[in-house]
């Protein structure tokens, strides 16, 4: 799964976008890179849409189908929302209305995925070799809560099955986020494609892109805020073999 990821700067999204989009803005102010941001605080993250895919917007994490009818009912489906399994998007009541017409793109530096050895778990920054700053592929809704009128614009990331290095790290559930680079990240937020290209871009990114090591556990902390820069750094653990 992906509940766990580093958000970069408003300069370096904004860097991006240059290089990769034309005629695009970015509508929110991003303070800093946040580099441990939790799925579980449903905060916002910075995504473009394919609604308006020349602005970068902020929408919160956890994603809140248009037919919740209450917002004790929409607490409760954001929790299960945060992923999008791609085997099932097109089936799930809370994603398949979003899948078709609604996808995004969430921007991001790198993830965090923990690994199971000895019945304890070891927590790992995976990130691209040759990006500072890459995509994965989300999905989107708009939910108007009727009792206040406020609007929430909300974000799922789409999860795929493991790549073998995704295999060796996240070896529980054997999953990774969908990551998309390149011609891919225009594709997955163009409106017109249809089910079988969108099925099609739901594929393990290579993992020879890939680069992943262990961080210290400071990412988990209680005593010390994870959200600095030294949460990834690498970390050495004696009683871990290495992922080979």
């Amino acid at each position: 799964m992906c509940y766990s990821v580093e958000i970069p700067s408003k300069v370096e999204i904004d860097d991006f976008m240059d290089q990769n989009f034309e005629n695009s803005i970015n509508n929110d102010d991003w303070d800093g890179c946040i580099y441990r941001l939790s799925g579980f605080s449903f905060a916002k993250v910075p995504v473009l849409t394919s609604e308006d895919p020349d602005k970068v917007q902020a929408f919160n994490w956890g994603l809140i189908p248009k037919w919740s009818k209450d917002e004790e009912q929409a607490n409760e489906l954001k929790i299960h929302t945060l992923n999008a399994r791609s085997e099932t998007v097109f089936e799930k009541p809370s994603f398949r209305s979003s899948i078709s017409k609604k996808r995004c793109l969430l921007f991001v530096k790198g993830f965090h995925e923990w690994r199971e050895f000895n019945k304890k778990k070891y927590p790992y920054y995976i990130h691209l070799k040759d990006q500072e700053v890459f995509t994965l592929g989300g999905i989107y809704e708009s939910w108007v809560n009727k009792e206040t009128g406020e609007l929430f614009n909300t974000t799922s990331i789409i999860t795929t099955e493991a790549n073998p290095l995704m295999e060796k790290i996240h070896n529980s559930k054997k999953r990774m986020p969908l990551i998309l680079t390149g011609d891919a990240m225009q594709q997955w937020i163009d409106p017109t494609i249809n089910k079988e290209r969108i099925t099609d871009l739901m594929r393990p990114f290579d993992e020879k892109k890939m680069l992943a090591y262990t961080i210290s556990k400071l990412i988990t902390s209680r005593k010390e805020d994870p959200n600095q820069e030294k949460v990834k750094k690498e970390f050495v653990y004696e009683d871990l073999p290495p992922i080979g």
